[in-house]
């Protein structure tokens, strides 16, 4: 006896509800790091946000029930298919190449400052 729904309309109800709570996530807080605890990438981009003294919130998406689902939105949402994914102040700033470039060029401090993720100075 199959269940009540397609694995594709679980995958799209997955979707509906992953979406909102992916928007849900950035909107209330200041930094988060959509991450898997395995990645190389994503534990170079926590480092460095440890380093500055960055407060921030991360998702492991290999540890959380719906990641897969949290995956596939910010898939829909940002395009960007990689870990980790970074929001800050609501905005996404890309993967680790971008972040680090973005510190590289100044300016990861005062925008984590302007999220309120950092003291100000």
């Amino acid at each position: 006896m199959g269940g009540f729904f397609s694995s594709h309309q679980r995958s799209e109800l997955g979707l509906e509800m992953a979406l909102p709570k992916a928007k849900e996530i950035v909107s209330s807080n200041p930094v988060v790091v959509f991450s898997k605890t395995y990645c190389g990438y994503c534990a170079r981009v926590k480092q460095l946000l440890n380093q500055v003294g960055a407060k921030y919130n991360v998702i492991e998406l290999d540890v959380e029930s719906d990641g897969a689902a949290l995956q596939s939105a910010l898939v829909e949402w940002t395009g960007q298919r990689t870990v980790p994914n970074v929001f800050i102040g609501g905005k996404q700033i890309g993967g680790c190449d971008d972040v680090t470039a973005t510190h590289t060029a100044g300016k990861l401090v005062p925008l984590l400052t302007e999220a309120g993720a950092l003291a100000a100075s």
